[in-house]
């Protein structure tokens, strides 16, 4: 399998894999890793994976057409006794750290466009770029293309999509934080409803409080420094100036929601804001961002995942991610059971 990841990272997802999963890995290149020993279905679990190919094969060529003829005459081969009668992913992805990749990428993407109108007019158009939105509970079928250089690309039929995406901005979104955990939503398969209830610790300035409440949820927002942009003097955002750290429910208060952003040691936001709360049962969903900058990320997911953590304990379906928009963070996302 070849299992993508967010360029930059790809040493530590090999190292995940390696040292977590007792994998073997054969290779890797900007934003991917290619294991030559790993279930699966246990990419599904990995942190640093985005999107796992399965099965794929490598194609190589010197130009535009001698790739898009080969990638055609794999598809065709691959669908050949099988009937396409609705909207079928056609993906074509490859690290943008390769300067000038995205133009070779978009000319072979468009040339075997053209090549599979010729032969199954109707297959092409029922093609749509867009990968299926959320996580996805079983292999996607349909065309992965993923560019590893310019004349070196790996094609399968099948995938595991593990939900990160790039989101859309918002103009009133006063940080660039929105955009994680509008991205969160997406993994986790839910977002914060209308009359629903929020505690967003380390709120400032408000990009995720912002989420939150424009959706209709209402949001208590924990945070010595000011709210800006949509969040400031939003109806639907109380703003108090205390310390998270310091801050916890009334007496039989629970939150549907409880978001936390806090530039602060992980193992401290770990030990003081997600073990109480979920042991706590202070809420019943949670979107927290761990920074691990100054930690050994692969040391630190090991504990996060160790038998009596407090995500083990209390939330063992909780996921661990590193999403488009996280740099050198994890974001969790889960429910109490």
């Amino acid at each position: 399998m070849l299992i993508t990841c967010q360029a930059g990272f790809e040493t530590l997802l090999a190292r995940e894999l390696t040292e977590l999963h007792a994998a073997e890995v054969a290779e890797q290149g900007p934003g991917w890793v290619r294991p030559s020993t790993l279930n699966p279905q246990l990419s599904t679990q990995l942190a640093f994976a985005h999107l796992t190919l399965l099965a794929p094969v490598e194609i190589r060529g010197d130009s535009v057409n001698a790739l898009a003829s080969r990638v055609a005459e794999f598809f065709l081969g691959a669908i050949r006794g099988e009937r396409i009668e609705a909207a079928w992913p056609s993906v074509w992805l490859g690290p943008a750290e390769l300067v000038g990749l995205g133009r070779r990428m978009g000319g072979v993407e468009a040339a075997f466009g053209e090549l599979l109108k010729k032969k199954l007019s109707r297959v092409a158009k029922l093609a749509t770029p867009d990968l299926p939105r959320g996580t996805s509970a079983a292999p996607v079928r349909g065309l992965f293309v993923f560019f590893a250089d310019f004349g070196r690309m790996f094609v399968a039929r099948e995938a595991w999509v593990h939900g990160q995406r790039r989101m859309a901005d918002d103009d009133l979104a006063p940080s660039r934080s929105y955009l994680k955990v509008e991205e969160a939503y997406v993994v986790l398969g839910r977002e914060p409803q209308p009359g629903e209830t929020v505690c967003d610790l380390g709120a400032a300035p408000g990009g995720w409080s912002y989420s939150a409440a424009k959706r209709g949820a209402r949001v208590l927002a924990i945070d010595n420094g000011p709210l800006k942009g949509g969040a400031l003097d939003h109806p639907a955002i109380e703003h108090r100036c205390e310390d998270a750290f310091r801050f916890s429910p009334r007496e039989g208060e629970v939150f549907d929601w409880l978001f936390c952003d806090l530039v602060e040691d992980p193992h401290h936001v770990a030990q003081h804001i997600v073990a109480p709360w979920l042991a706590r049962r202070w809420c019943r969903r949670f979107v927290i961002n761990l920074k691990f900058g100054r930690v050994d990320p692969v040391a630190f997911l090991r504990e996060l995942r160790a038998t009596g953590s407090a995500l083990a304990s209390h939330a063992p379906g909780a996921r661990i991610v590193h999403l488009y928009h996280d740099r050198e963070e994890f974001t969790v996302v889960g429910e109490l059971g």
